[in-house]
């Protein structure tokens, strides 16, 4: 079983088309079985697109013919490798985009989304979702999800895991939670959700093999002022999942870098 997780900053990086497509074309040299993404794009006033047989909807909002997640998964199948998807509304970005998450199956996905944070207006940045799909992998049911969290606060990432445990919590199957937290490992908010009566371990902690650590290496929006190595971008997992290893991708050394981010991809046993 291998997943992927990446914040796709999409459309925003420079030369977007191909970063667009070395991306997609790392997805289908892996082979991935789900993928979650962040900051899945589409322009406010593009028109509509074509969904297809494969788009398991959970939003009433139209998926548009830009819609980063529309154009990857068309992308895909155009060289064989079919995917499930499906895209939720978190807020509106830099007054042009509607920004949300993804999240891609072989299998067919059972989507449910949910607002996991105390602001509800759609033009507010600190309006999050969290993304579910349950989906099957390697024969076994899964409740997968896609989440991009705020920072550390008492009225951002509190109030956000607080949400996301009291929809997760009573989740009759194993849990696999993707995404940008924001918060760097060991730090209050880290500990917060390994924690969690959840019952999440990092992948990159229990994992057999460690191939990179940080995802983000300089200064980006949200972290103007970063100069270190952070590590905010996690797949954790809850204890029936056995991590074999972990490893950054689109790091320059793991692939190409494609977004303001490093993804994290992990083969589970």
């Amino acid at each position: 079983m291998k997943v992927l997780t990446l914040n796709t900053h999409s459309w925003m990086e420079e030369n977007p088309e191909e970063k667009f497509e070395q991306l997609a074309e790392m997805i289908l040299k892996e082979n991935y079985d789900v993928i979650a993404l962040q900051e899945v794009n589409q322009q406010i006033n593009s028109e509509p697109g074509i969904t297809g047989d494969l788009y398991c909807p959970t939003t009433d909002m139209t998926i548009h013919e830009d819609n980063f997640v529309l154009r990857l998964v068309d992308y895909l199948a155009a060289n064989d490798a079919e995917y499930y998807w499906t895209w939720t509304f978190c807020h509106i970005g830099y007054k042009k985009f509607h920004e949300g998450l993804a999240l891609l199956s072989k299998n067919p996905i059972l989507p449910k989304d949910y607002l996991v944070a105390q602001f509800e207006d759609a033009e507010d940045h600190r309006r999050r979702q969290l993304l579910t799909g349950l989906t099957e992998i390697d024969g076994q049911m899964v409740r997968v999800c896609s989440g991009h969290y705020s920072w550390w606060s008492q009225e951002g990432f509190v109030v956000e895991w607080q949400k996301t445990v009291e929809a997760l919590k009573d989740s009759e199957y194993p849990l696999i939670v993707m995404g940008d937290f924001n918060n760097p490992a060991d730090t209050e908010g880290y500990q917060l959700v390994t924690t969690s009566e959840l019952g999440l371990h990092d992948t990159f902690v229990s994992s057999k093999q460690q191939i990179g650590s940080y995802t983000v290496s300089k200064a980006i929006d949200g972290w103007k002022d970063n100069k270190g190595q952070l590590r905010i971008d996690y797949i954790f997992a809850t204890e029936e999942f056995v991590p074999e290893t972990y490893q950054v991708m689109f790091d320059g050394i793991s692939g190409p870098v494609v977004s303001d981010h490093f993804g994290v991809a992990v083969v589970f046993n």
